[in-house]
């Protein structure tokens, strides 16, 4: 019997998804250069990953449940010839159902279109309402789904498939960054508040589009530019053009790409991802200090600014804390204590470097507190005099509405308990958490503004409860 991988990671909030387009010039093999772009865009998403191609008009596909080498191999990436790709790594709650894996592709009244898409729309339900009564049939309960539909119904009147988009866009809420790869175009687009990543690179003169810029540095592409809030990006052999739709005065870029979900090397939105966390540390330490022997970070996302809190302190920094990296998305149920079980496979402590210090642990956010539980357990079982938490974001107290896989307010810690029940819940000495005057300071040189609405409950659109 599996256990999911989740449940040993449940102390984060998971992104939905991540995208990547390549429309080449120069004979490159699209599939293989998908296939390692998916691979630096693995931790957006391990529960499926699809490829499609485009082979001389035809649009060819490949996508199924599971990890990118999982999935792909030499002999299905073979059958993968095109000049053009589109890629996509997918996180869902749904596991096991090989329906939410893109892209989709689908044919329509113009011929064959793929599309991979990550984000979440906040008016699904009016949208789809409204195209069932006018006939539509959906096999899925998907947003890329609608946003296809919708993209083929408009493609009926207007001139081209970008035209179409732009209407598409205004009938959409939500946060979004979607590819579309039809026969003779590469069509990249991002939401108007700019609430999810997408950045365009080029290897040669071929175009990349990526949710991140550590996916163009993994097939040897040079990063452009981040497309900009509201822009659509269109993509042929004969070059590239962008189209600026219409958007609101304030963008709203989700401040938890800087905190948690974004690689620690990528550039988001022109902003290093790693001098963010570090930021965080340094601002953690000031705002927070504590008479401590060692700081150490929470693999892997509370490493960077656990070495920021280290480096303004003054405290050491260490590697109190190591990670399996072999664990897949399951493993075997271990048992009555699984969960606690669960966290020792992924998780154990170096005794030596642990016994007898007052011990910091770095982390980047607590949503339920169980992971964070367990690690103070084993750390003072490891021999820790004391055990201070300092986690490098603000409270966790709300649910996210565009894209981040987080339950209920009345499951997260922050929102059910005071700061002094959580400290005494982890069994830690102390616990304090980066203000979030101080987190809005750590995407040094940041030229947008941020959605708060996780540490807030203030989003940047009207959204139902429901959503």
């Amino acid at each position: 019997m599996s256990v999911n991988y989740s449940m040993i990671n449940d102390d984060k909030p998971r992104d939905a998804c991540g995208v990547f387009g390549i429309l080449s010039c120069d004979n490159h093999d699209v599939a293989q250069l998908a296939y390692y772009a998916l691979f630096a865009l693995q931790h957006r998403g391990q529960e499926g990953t699809g490829i499609a191609v485009n082979d001389s008009g035809t649009i060819i596909y490949y996508k199924d449940t599971g990890l990118v080498p999982e999935v792909f191999n030499s002999t299905v990436l073979e059958h993968l010839k095109g000049h053009a790709a589109i890629g996509h790594v997918l996180y869902t709650t749904d596991i096991g159902n090989r329906e939410n894996v893109q892209p989709i592709v689908v044919k329509y009244r113009s011929g064959q279109m793929a599309l991979s898409y990550n984000g979440n729309l906040v008016n699904t339900f009016a949208l789809r309402q409204n195209m069932e009564e006018k006939g539509a049939i959906f096999q899925t309960n998907n947003d890329p789904e609608i946003i296809a539909s919708l993209i083929s119904r408009y493609r009926i009147t207007c001139n081209d498939i970008e035209d179409a988009i732009t209407k598409v866009m205004k009938d959409i809420k939500g946060a979004y960054s979607f590819i579309v790869m039809t026969q003779n175009k590469l069509i990249a687009v991002r939401d108007p508040l700019g609430i999810k990543p997408l950045c365009l690179g080029k290897l040669e003169n071929s175009y990349i589009v990526a949710s991140e810029s550590s996916a163009i540095d993994a097939v040897g592409g040079k990063l452009l530019r981040d497309i900009n809030p509201g822009e659509i990006v269109v993509i042929q052999e004969n070059g590239l053009r962008s189209i600026q739709t219409e958007i609101p005065g304030k963008t709203s870029l989700c401040i938890f790409e800087f905190v948690y979900t974004a690689r620690q090397d990528s550039y988001i939105d022109n902003v290093s991802v790693y001098k963010a966390r570090l930021e965080a540390g340094k601002l953690l330490a000031i705002e927070h200090p504590v008479d401590a022997d060692l700081v150490i970070g929470a693999p892997d996302s509370g490493l960077i600014a656990a070495l920021g809190f280290s480096r303004q302190s003054g405290i050491p920094y260490g590697p109190g804390l190591i990670k399996n990296r072999y664990v897949g998305r399951t493993f075997i149920k271990p048992g009555q204590s699984q969960r606690e079980m669960a966290v020792r496979i992924k998780f154990n402590t170096i005794k030596s470097e642990i016994e007898g210090k007052r011990i910091v642990m770095v982390d980047d956010s607590i949503v339920r507190g169980t992971t964070t539980k367990s690690i103070v357990n084993m750390l003072k079982q490891a021999g820790a005099k004391e055990v201070h938490i300092r986690i490098s974001s603000a409270p966790y107290r709300f649910p996210c509405y565009f894209g981040m896989d987080t339950p209920s307010s009345k499951h997260l810690v922050a929102s059910t308990y005071t700061l002094e029940e959580i400290r005494n819940m982890l069994g830690a000495d102390s616990l304090e958490y980066l203000s979030l005057e101080g987190l809005l300071k750590t995407p040094i040189g940041a030229k947008c503004d941020f959605c708060c609405g996780c540490f807030t409950g203030e989003y940047p659109m009207e959204v139902r409860s429901d959503t």
